[in-house]
């Protein structure tokens, strides 16, 4: 196997690691000035799947020895990446606000996005993060069966998660 590919692959979670950190900090610090969470099973049923999600593929991977294999391989570690790239830069311009759970700080410290960006895509997280994320992985470990047993079940918790997201956002800003 290609060391080069390996290490971007570790890189690249690595970097995933990293945002659940920044989800960490931020979530504690959001509730500890009043913020309000919504949702929390759907929240920690996301949670579970995504990992669930990873260590499926990674075992699917692995059982059958195909990592990275391929130009499919090679095609999901840069959609990996763009997947990466595209969550930190929600992050960045979210901010402190930026979490993995659905929290709304209080209205002194939570201004709604109305960015270009924001506008384009009403979800980048999931559209460009999230959902890349996961069709990448199941390519660089040419996991297919993994995809889809646990796929559509992310999804449909996903779709869960975005209608009451979308909800809680017209609650709180008129102009959503």
């Amino acid at each position: 196997m290609n060391t080069f590919l390996f290490t971007t692959f570790f890189a690249a979670i690595s970097f995933r690691i990293a945002s659940m950190i920044i989800s960490i900090i931020n979530e504690r610090r959001l509730l500890s000035l009043g913020a309000r969470e919504f949702d929390q099973r759907n929240s920690r049923r996301l949670i579970f799947l995504h990992l669930l999600f990873y260590i499926v593929c990674a075992f699917d991977g692995w059982y059958t020895g195909h990592f990275l294999e391929t130009n499919i391989g090679l095609a999901g570690l840069c959609l990996y990446c763009f997947s990466i790239i595209a969550l930190y830069y929600v992050i960045y311009t979210l901010g402190h606000i930026w979490t993995v759970k659905l929290i709304i700080a209080p209205e002194y410290l939570h201004h709604l996005n109305t960015g270009r960006f924001f506008r384009f895509f009403r979800h980048p997280n999931y559209y460009l993060s999230v959902i890349p994320e996961l069709i990448a992985i199941a390519m660089i470990f040419h996991a297919y069966w993994s995809f889809l047993a646990v796929f559509p079940l992310y999804m449909a918790t996903l779709i869960t998660r975005i209608r009451r997201e979308e909800n809680v956002m017209k609650q709180f800003f008129p102009n959503y």
